[in-house]
């Protein structure tokens, strides 16, 4: 008679139901990732706009001829090179001269990040 090869039924199946816990737990895992690069993406986007945002205040208070004027945060999403990234918004909200507020980014799959606006005329 001669020596076994490969693997038994039990062997098998003992492997099919390790994979299967472990793929009960990696997948709503893989899922998850996704919501939370969505929601890192558009946090990203607020941030570029709160830096955006200070430093054509800061030109704009050094020479009154240089930045944009900003009344509203709207305006801000201009101040980006290349404009807002597609799928992108900004509630309209006013800014008065000298002051600042939270302004709301609304990116896509209903994810929203605040940054802050600065107004200046």
């Amino acid at each position: 008679m001669s020596p076994q090869q490969g693997f038994t039924l039990i062997e098998l199946m003992v492997v099919l139901a390790l994979i299967a816990i472990l793929a009960t737990f990696a997948v709503p895992r893989l899922i998850n990732l996704n919501t939370h690069a969505t929601q890192n993406a558009t946090d990203s986007v607020a941030a570029s706009l709160a830096t955006v945002s200070a430093s054509n205040f800061a030109q704009r208070v050094a020479n009154s001829s240089a930045g944009s004027a900003i009344s509203n945060c709207t305006n801000i999403g201009q101040l980006l090179s290349g404009g807002l990234p597609t799928g992108y918004t900004i509630t309209s909200l006013a800014i008065t001269a000298g002051s600042s507020v939270r302004c709301m980014l609304n990116g896509s799959n209903s994810t929203t990040a605040g940054f802050v606006g600065m107004g200046i005329s």
